[in-house]
């Protein structure tokens, strides 16, 4: 049987992509490497999903067809988290396909790269 074991994020800037999701979920680079094409990043803690960052020069796609998906308590949670994480550095994202009444807020990080944070009170 298999089991997931990293998600890869193409980036530029890995030192930036480092820096930021490191502070963003509490991670740090496996074995303290972090290298200039390929750095995992490892839940400080022990335990969870590696987030792997590799060095990328393929431009950031404005509706991606995989992305990440972090999980806020409720909505006064979501809010928080979302304003500490465009005080590192994310950026809001005008995205076009909300639906009414969103459960989720779209934000991209240093690279671009898009991701939801979801308020998980709603159902």
């Amino acid at each position: 049987m298999l089991t997931l074991g990293s998600i890869v994020l193409g980036v530029s800037d890995m030192s930036r992509a480092v820096a930021f999701w490191t502070a963003a979920l509490g991670y740090a680079p496996r074995g303290g490497l972090v290298e200039d094409d390929w750095t995992v990043l490892v839940p400080a803690g022990g335990g969870g999903v590696q987030l792997a960052l590799g060095l990328s020069g393929s431009p950031v796609q404005e509706h991606p067809r995989v992305h990440l998906d972090l999980y806020a308590g409720d909505a006064a949670d979501q809010a928080a988290e979302v304003e500490r994480l465009v005080a590192l550095g994310a950026g809001r994202v005008d995205w076009d396909l909300y639906p009414e009444d969103p459960d989720f807020v779209v934000l991209a990080d240093t690279e671009g790269n898009r991701f939801c944070v979801i308020d998980t009170s709603r159902g």
